[in-house]
């Protein structure tokens, strides 16, 4: 809380400004709920605080004793009255970290006992990468930074060195700097389970030789032994689940044959088309609205995708291959990858007896949406879909994922390094469930309806509840950045921007007014969002310094899961551009579903 001293700015040579730095006091509002939930002497003691649980904050199993530890806990505040909370303790309980949007102590709650295709999957791309997809340096760093923030899918593409005889990861035809396989492996290993303990997938994007290949698989099962998962047969039938996993690696690539059937990666040519109007800048630009085609553009793009079939003769390297893949590489592998000859139409057919895994590019997926969404839906059902980047992706920005999460893709697999509202998005999907990197899908996704009808991702649906959000103030900026950080010569302009991410219907984005010269907006204004589809809705929340001159500044931002968003007042923490959580930067908020 800010403490009662001026501040002062430097305007020129010879003049100053100087500015009272506010107390963080509470806002009306709160004082008028204080007041409703306190005795004669304007105190709340345990009976009213655990009223004031469950009437306002939803929290209908608190009993009294929890509501009196809740008092107990701000014994060590000077402003603390023995009897209960005074106005300003309570204004300190609703401001505190116990009081988070999100209940951490809820931890991993969803079913866990599914086949993996029944959960959406925390998912990198190019997993090894530092920085822009051309010329950034690979290293096992990014590998360590992705799983340590609870991601579950590791993408490394493996080449053979110079001397063609060991192997190495790096970014085909590029000019990145290679790093080899064996300490990406181990570095996966040391933290695969360190924020969670359900499983995680190597995805190998693999160039490699039959020698190279047993090489590989000598390598997977020294390093990762008993942990390392591999399916009693060459095919599944259905996936085992998360729970069934635990703390198990599992492998996922094309099959040596498959996998020389595809063709190889055609980078350079679409890297000649230039950058993608796409690319973020500062904070990231706004995420793009999804957008339709038409199964034609689909067919006549296909030149700009690393995973697409290839009809045409195999080079006598590659049919060499075919005949003497590695049978302890392919013994290794537990989602097959790859897609059967005969296009998209093929490639979502549903094996009754067999799971694999395909991938689609972001912009194959939008125009394949266009025409199979329900047959794409109807796929993921039991198999697991892979949506990439588009390979103009150079800077290493993202794509909007709701248009994966809504046709059922497992894994919507993003550049990790960056930052961005798209990433942003990612980030607080992956909140949910405990942060342990599985969310399962919503129910309609999963269902088949009595004459095996399942759900039409372009159906207009009606409204299931309206979220109302109301935003008080914020506090925190003063600490965690620099006094003329945001101004030069007068404190901040805060204003927020609040909004959904989710289907079509339900997106939107709203902003607050404009609160000049203070470390402590209060906005005091209420927002409503109509939701057909709260199941993927996240709620997106951004502060930002308005700037006269130039681009509005960076304030903060976090991105939550609707459906586990905690009703009532709450204390909001924000996030840095990359995602790291600031240390006193908070915005205080009411969520209601109505």
């Amino acid at each position: 809380m800010a403490s009662k001293q001026k501040q002062t700015y430097s305007v020129c040579f010879c003049c100053r400004r100087r500015f009272k730095l506010g107390i963080s006091e509470a806002p009306s509002q709160i004082r008028e709920l204080y007041h409703n939930y306190s005795d004669e002497s304007a105190i709340m003691t345990a009976s009213h605080l655990q009223r004031f649980l469950i009437e306002v904050q939803g929290d209908e199993n608190i009993t009294e004793n929890e509501a009196q530890s809740i008092i107990d806990g701000h014994k060590h505040l000077s402003i603390f009255h023995r009897r209960g909370l005074n106005l300003e303790s309570f204004f300190k309980f609703l401001f505190s970290d116990n009081n988070a949007p999100l209940l951490a102590s809820r931890g991993v709650h969803q079913v866990m006992s599914l086949p993996l295709s029944h959960y959406y999957i925390h998912t990198g791309h190019n997993s090894y990468l530092t920085g822009n997809q051309l010329s950034s340096d690979c290293s096992d760093a990014p590998i360590i930074v992705a799983l340590q923030r609870g991601v579950r899918v590791i993408e490394l593409d493996i080449w053979p060195n110079g001397s063609k005889d060991d192997i190495e990861v790096l970014h085909g035809r590029t000019l990145t700097t290679p790093v080899a396989l064996i300490k990406c492996l181990r570095s996966i290993k040391e933290y695969a389970f360190v924020a969670s303990e359900y499983p995680v997938v190597i995805t190998l994007e693999d160039h490699l030789t039959p020698d190279l290949q047993a090489k590989v698989a000598q390598m997977v099962t020294q390093t990762f032994g008993d942990i390392l998962f591999c399916p009693s047969s060459e095919s599944l039938k259905e996936f085992p689940s998360p729970d069934s996993l635990k703390r198990r690696i599992i492998i996922s690539t094309k099959p040596p044959k498959e996998y020389l059937e595809a063709k190889e990666v055609q980078e350079k040519e679409e890297l000649t088309k230039g950058k993608s109007s796409g690319d973020e800048e500062a904070w990231g630009k706004e995420v793009p609205s999804l957008r339709g085609g038409t199964i034609s553009d689909y067919k006549n793009n296909d030149d700009d995708d690393e995973d697409d079939l290839n009809e045409e003769e195999d080079s006598e390297e590659a049919e060499k291959s075919r005949q003497n893949g590695s049978g302890e590489y392919r013994r290794l592998i537990a989602i097959h990858a790859g897609k059967p000859k005969g296009g998209l139409v093929e490639g979502l057919k549903v094996d009754p007896d067999k799971v694999r895994r395909l991938s689609l590019s972001e912009s194959q997926l939008e125009k394949a949406a266009e025409t199979y969404g329900k047959e794409i839906v109807r796929f993921t059902q039991r198999n697991i879909l892979r949506v990439y980047p588009k390979g103009t992706r150079i800077t290493s920005s993202n794509y909007n994922p709701l248009i994966g999460w809504m046709h059922g893709a497992q894994m919507v697999a993003f550049n990790m390094q960056g930052y961005g509202r798209s990433l942003w998005l990612m980030q607080g999907m992956f909140k949910a469930n405990g942060g342990c990197g599985f969310v399962k899908k919503p129910d309609f996704l999963l269902k088949t309806g009595p004459n095996n009808e399942v759900f039409d991702p372009k159906a207009s649906l009606p409204l299931k509840t309206t979220l109302k959000v109301t935003v008080y103030m914020g506090e925190g900026w003063y600490y965690d950045f620099d006094h003329t950080h945001f101004d030069q010569f007068s404190p901040p302009d805060f204003y927020a921007r609040v909004g959904i991410a989710g289907v079509p219907f339900d997106t939107i984005m709203k902003k607050t007014k404009t609160v000049e010269d203070s470390w402590l907006p209060s906005w005091n204004e209420v927002f409503e969002f109509p939701l057909s589809v709260p199941e993927l809705a996240l709620l997106r929340i951004e502060v930002h310094e308005y700037d006269m001159s130039e681009k509005d500044d960076f304030g903060g931002q976090t991105c939550l899961p609707v459906w586990e968003l905690r009703t009532g007042i709450r204390a909001v923490p924000l996030h840095s551009r990359k995602g790291d959580k600031y240390n006193n930067v908070k915005l205080l908020m009411r969520f209601e579903f109505i």
